[in-house]
């Protein structure tokens, strides 16, 4: 019997530590995890349920869960810290209170990642915290137009595979104010459209990225329409985004 027991006991500790590895390794084989946020208070965009459903496919396909919301309270610290990115496709107008901007500047400060698409630079032009980390604010924009989108950066995951020149169709934004921080990896040519009583000149980003304050920004103004998020080149686009921003290592 004293010699059974000196046994269990000495199974013990090894029993304790071999839970412990499991309970460890299930941890870390959890998948990240991004929110979409896409509340409107100005123009809503007709694409944006299209868009949560391709990025949710685009998590299923490489290895991510998706939440959606159109809930400013979701924004809290305690929430937030659950997410690997936080994806914002086209919110626009005032969307946050003090806590909720609270909430995001500690996300952000503490390393978590941000992707904007289209309409997120049509968002909080009162809060000049959340323009500088988008990276601009929308000005306005001509019709709808087939475009000439310049890679002037493919030293990125959202811009690798894309040709030098990329055409395509959108709805093409001019922007009032452009953060001097920002890493332009697309730009815009302007002799291929008419760009209407916006001219930018041969600065004119609709693509880029950024460290900001600890944590990562990426920013693609491309996402207007329906088609886009069946467009694979335009997928490929964002996801490569969002896997950037998801990521705490440098490029």
């Amino acid at each position: 019997m004293k010699i059974s027991r000196l046994i269990r006991f000495a199974a013990a500790p090894a029993c304790i530590i071999l839970c412990l590895f499991f309970i460890s390794a299930t941890h870390h084989a959890a998948k990240p995890k991004v929110l979409i946020f896409s509340k409107t208070n100005g123009f809503r965009h007709a694409s944006i349920p299209v868009g949560i459903e391709a990025i949710k496919k685009l998590g299923a396909e490489n290895n991510f869960d998706v939440d959606a919301t159109e809930d400013s309270t979701a924004f809290r610290t305690d929430n937030l810290r659950k997410y690997a990115a936080l994806i914002f496709l086209s919110p626009t107008g005032k969307v946050f209170g003090p806590d909720e901007e609270k909430a995001l500047q500690d996300y952000i400060h503490g390393g978590g990642g941000f992707v904007g698409i289209h309409a997120a630079t049509d968002c909080e032009y009162n809060w000049q915290w959340y323009g500088d980390l988008v990276g601009g604010y929308f000005k306005s924009h001509p019709k709808q137009q087939q475009a000439k989108f310049m890679v002037v950066d493919k030293n990125h995951l959202a811009t690798s595979f894309l040709p030098d020149v990329w055409e395509r169709f959108d709805e093409l934004y001019n922007f009032k104010y452009l953060s001097p921080h920002i890493h332009p990896l697309i730009k815009i040519d302007e002799t291929s459209y008419d760009p209407g009583d916006g001219k930018m000149g041969d600065n004119h980003p609709m693509a880029w990225y950024q460290y900001y304050e600890g944590g990562r920004s990426f920013y693609t103004e491309l996402g207007h329409t329906n088609e886009s998020y069946s467009d694979p080149n335009y997928l490929k686009h964002v996801l490569g985004g969002i896997q950037w921003a998801m990521t705490k290592r440098a490029m």
